[in-house]
């Protein structure tokens, strides 16, 4: 593992785009397709509405150049009748919502538009042919497209798809994930902390990044600063996932051991250390097909690349083809002096078209990344910032 080359921010981004693979596909109910992606077209299996079918409560009729205003009243028809009567010109009948019309009729009047007396039904509106009447296969015919490859199933597409007798779909799968955190000074949250010891937050912080995402397919793995045990929970992990993300152990120390161990598993580095603050010891490789990503331990580094690299790989796994992290154009509220040469992203408040740098920007600070909700962006090689300057900014949420 090369130690001192680094990869530029875009050549990252491009890295992870060019090897995370498209997961695999299954079947699934309606209900349980909710926000994943269609891995194939689907097709309409009918005409939609089936039937030539009365868009409001009133009266369907049938109308010539001599039979204009005044009709004959003959019947009535409600939604869910299998009524397949025709008319005469010059008939009517009463007809509600939803309803199939007569198989001829060629306008619906609404019935704040009607009078009726003595079975004769007087209307005071403008025909014109079809008025008011939803066609057959007016929103979609049988075997037309319904929806292409890679649309995602929100609920409006779930409920046209239902509307069309379709019960279940092929689609991308969910990702199956182990979190896998590092760290002799790691305590569980809860129990009394000894001295040297700090509260382990990655693995929880992570998963709930993950779950407001949509994954849930969680597994959370703990291992201490040991060479064995590091390896045999990477194993484990491997095996076992389509993502692994690592949290700690993947600097240089005497005491990470999360590298060697990749390594050793015949892991596949694709890139390790980016051009970056924070979050510059990040690596990215693959296990057959297997997606790796080892963390920095500091948290506000962590949860920084979860949103610029891991965010995007999960969303591409599932098939989703238009993702693309989110970033506007703000006015900089206050001046920024940038040191060095990496890019670097900083934790910020986005308002309207101005957005403010929070303080605490240390790569082991959460505080004000609790009430971040962007990323300003600051390319290589950039200094001061003044005033006013527009920047970009990745919104977060």
């Amino acid at each position: 593992m090369d130690s001192n080359y680094m990869v530029s921010i875009q050549e990252a981004i491009e890295l992870v785009n060019t090897h995370t693979n498209v997961g695999t596909t299954t079947s699934e109910s309606l209900l349980n397709a909710l926000d994943l992606f269609l891995a194939k077209d689907t097709f309409s299996t009918i005409n939609m509405p089936p039937f030539n079918q009365s868009a409001m409560d009133g009266y369907a009729v049938l109308y010539d150049e001599q039979h204009q205003n005044n009709f004959v009243l003959v019947d009535e028809i409600k939604a869910g009748d299998n009524n397949k009567r025709t008319l005469e010109v010059g008939q009517a009948v009463r007809i509600f919502t939803g309803a199939p019309t007569p198989t001829n009729a060629n306008a619906v009047i609404m019935q704040e538009n009607t009078a009726v007396a003595d079975g004769i039904l007087t209307i005071e509106d403008t025909l014109t042919n079809n008025k008011n009447i939803r066609l057959a296969g007016e929103q979609i015919k049988k075997e037309e497209l319904a929806l292409a490859t890679g649309s995602k199933l929100n609920p409006a597409a779930i409920g046209f798809l239902a509307t069309l007798g379709i019960t279940s779909v092929e689609v991308y799968q969910k990702p199956s994930i182990t979190i896998v955190v590092t760290g002799n000074e790691l305590a569980e949250a809860g129990k009394p902390l000894d001295f040297g010891q700090i509260y382990e937050s990655n693995a929880i912080m992570l998963q709930s990044a993950l779950l407001k995402k949509g994954f849930n397919n969680i597994t959370i793995l703990k291992v201490k600063d040991n060479y064995q045990a590091t390896k045999e929970s990477l194993h484990t992990a491997i095996n076992q996932s389509d993502f692994v993300l690592i949290s700690g152990g993947i600097s240089v120390g005497d005491y990470d051991f999360v590298g060697k161990a990749l390594l050793e598993l015949n892991t596949q580095q694709l890139f390790y250390k980016i051009k970056q603050k924070p979050g510059k010891p990040l690596f990215y490789g693959k296990n057959g097909n297997t997606n790796i990503f080892a963390l920095p331990g500091n948290p506000a580094s962590a949860l920084t690349c979860f949103y610029i690299y891991i965010e995007a790989a999960l969303q591409q796994f599932i098939g989703n083809p238009n993702y693309k992290k989110q970033t506007i154009s703000l006015s900089l509220k206050d001046e920024y002096i940038k040191k060095g040469i990496r890019g670097e992203f900083l934790k910020a408040t986005a308002t309207g078209k101005e957005v403010s740098i929070l303080g605490s920007q240390s790569s082991a600070m959460l505080n004000t990344f609790a009430n971040a909700n962007a990323l300003i962006y600051l390319d290589e090689g950039v200094g001061t910032i003044q005033k006013n300057t527009t920047v970009t900014t990745y919104i977060i949420d």
